[in-house]
């Protein structure tokens, strides 16, 4: 009986442990958000008034055109090998090894497709293609991420952290030196290549102090394929969901001009700011919605609908004060040059509502196993954006892309789930969530 008592009591203990190991390692992955917003806003508004508003729109198209390509880069392989890592902890050098190889080469072809589509878009200005050909290669080195993925498997995120966080600060103070000297756009491109570069080189010196070496990877052509395999459905969500973020400015910058993509970008960039946080809200909840399912479906509904008017009630807070300060929160933080974004902050904010939504049921499709149906509906949302850019912007130019925008997550987030016989229950739980005093 004693012996029973001591091992059920090492038993809690080890457990406690192993909560207080993810409850840091989700701290540390927080103030890391934190801590890039916040340095990210600050600086980024510096750039921005720098540059003016047709240099910093340029730039920002090239940033939309590569990020299109990144989900060749990642190949939405991040979750998949971590959940390989952990169940397969034996088979560490040979994962590791074989989604290095994998990124390596996702981050080649994505420079050559980014390139290749600038020239077929008929692109002649040097300037912007070497934004485009600069930007693209730093995806080369996100290889080296896979040494954040083991971390992350090992709960141990602090060290990644601190890695890429170093090279974040001594880059961001590079930039704030690349505006005391005047330096020209081209410079801003390599210094965000020279980031993804040190990030790469703290990585693996963060590695190789930890005992371990890149050397002992292997690379294995059936652990690709099953890798590959397991990831498709990923890589399509990925361009789906970049499509959302990224295709207005990209619409913009090829059928209104530069200027008009920075004016738009200086509204997004206060607008998407909050979405760290229903992400960071639904990853510490999640765990609870899954075990309520498997003991209560009164309670597992009840916990949904909880999440969904949380986050509901936080992204109508932030939208209806930032539709009437929009003006005046462009013109502190940007200045006058950028006065036009105010109009297209107080209705891109809006969006927030649906994103915030939409992270929210992903608990619920997951849980459901209905991700495919989830991809679904985001195809559809992607589709339709592109479809309401190209009629809305030659006509309202910025203002019709934060339209296209917030209609497109609209129908992917909430509509679309009132036409689905397998969605319509969380679609009555999103209805009840955005009507005040609702019944339980």
């Amino acid at each position: 009986m004693l012996r029973k008592l001591k091992i059920q009591k090492l038993s809690q203990i080890k457990s406690r442990s192993g909560l207080r190991a993810i409850i840091a390692n989700t701290g540390w992955l927080f103030s890391d958000r934190i801590l890039r917003m916040g340095a990210s806003l600050v600086v980024g508004v510096w750039v921005a008034r720098y540059l003016g508003v047709k240099q910093y729109g340029l730039f920002n198209y090239a940033l939309a055109f590569v990020s299109l390509f990144s989900p060749i880069v990642t190949l939405g392989l991040d979750d998949v090998v971590i959940r390989h890592l952990v169940s397969k902890s034996s088979n560490k050098e040979e994962l590791l090894g074989t989604t290095f190889g994998l990124k390596l080469l996702g981050g080649i072809v994505s420079v050559l497709l980014a390139v290749g589509c600038t020239f077929f878009l008929g692109e002649k200005e040097p300037l912007k293609i070497w934004l485009v050909v600069i930007l693209a290669v730093a995806g080369i080195f996100r290889a080296t991420e896979t040494i954040e993925i083991w971390f992350q498997s090992q709960v141990k995120s602090k060290y990644t952290v601190v890695a890429k966080n170093v090279a974040y600060l001594l880059n961001t103070l590079i930039k704030v030196g690349l505006i005391l000297t005047k330096a020209p756009l081209l410079a801003f491109a390599w210094v965000t290549l020279a980031e993804f570069a040190m990030n790469a080189i703290s990585l693996v010196m963060i590695y190789q102090t930890k005992g371990s070496s890149l050397l002992s990877w292997k690379w294995s052509f059936s652990a690709a394929k099953t890798l590959l395999k397991e990831s498709l459905p990923l890589i399509f969500s990925g361009f789906a969901i970049l499509i959302f973020m990224k295709i207005d400015q990209i619409m913009l910058g090829q059928m209104i001009g530069d200027g008009e993509v920075g004016i738009y970008s200086a509204a997004v960039r206060i607008s998407e700011i909050w979405y760290f946080i229903p992400t960071t809200i639904v990853a510490s909840v999640a765990p609870s919605i899954y075990a309520a399912k498997e003991t209560s479906e009164s309670l597992y509904y009840k916990r949904i609908k909880q999440l969904l008017s949380l986050l509901a009630l936080i992204a109508i807070a932030i939208s209806i004060p930032m539709t009437f300060l929009s003006q005046k929160i462009i013109m502190v933080m940007f200045g006058s040059g950028y006065a036009e974004a105010g109009p297209i902050l107080a209705v891109h904010i809006w969006t927030s509502l649906f994103v915030f939504m939409g992270v929210a049921t992903s608990t619920w499709f997951i849980a459901e196993g209905l991700n495919n149906v989830s991809l679904g509906k985001t195809l559809l949302g992607a589709i339709l954006n592109v479809i309401l850019n190209f009629l809305l912007i030659p006509k309202y130019a910025g203002l019709g892309a934060a339209i296209a925008t917030i209609i497109s997550q609209a129908v992917a987030a909430f509509l679309s789930n009132a036409i689905d016989k397998r969605t319509q229950k969380i679609f009555k739980l999103q209805l009840q969530s955005i009507i005040p005093f609702s019944r339980d």
